[in-house]
């Protein structure tokens, strides 16, 4: 073979490498900016779901913390309630022992005045008269 003719394989061979590596040289930076464009958009929406999921976050802490002034305010309308409920109930035992006391102090009179009246704390006669005795 003739030198020329390997020279020419050489340069052909030579450039079909340069080619070759150039075309793998666009293809990665191709591939690498559609990752870089896919990586960027998958930012855009997180950076939008991120603004949702705290808008919805935000909203949700409201509702509670209505919830809980809501159950705080109940809780105190109860316990008003229940304070009273227990103060009518203490006053309503302190006139029913007054009257339990005025019905021993009246009961004490009558069996002074009339003790045949009354016996064992009984009256007599069932129409609620005296007997004769």
């Amino acid at each position: 073979m003739d030198t020329w003719l390997i020279v020419l394989i050489v340069v052909v061979v030579l450039v079909v490498l340069a080619l070759v590596a150039l075309a793998l040289t666009k293809r990665n930076r191709v591939s690498r900016v559609r990752r870089e464009a896919e990586h960027r958009e998958q930012a855009r929406e997180n950076i939008q779901e991120a603004h949702a999921r705290a808008a919805r976050a935000d909203a949700e802490q409201a509702l509670a913390e209505e919830q809980a002034a809501r159950a705080r305010r109940e809780l105190a309308e109860v316990q008003e309630r229940a304070a009273l409920a227990e103060k009518e109930a203490r006053q309503r035992a302190a006139r029913a022992e007054e009257d339990r006391s005025e019905a021993e102090r009246l009961r004490a009179e009558a069996e002074r005045l009339a003790p045949d009246v009354v016996s064992d704390g009984q009256h007599g006669h069932p129409d609620g008269g005296a007997t004769r005795r």
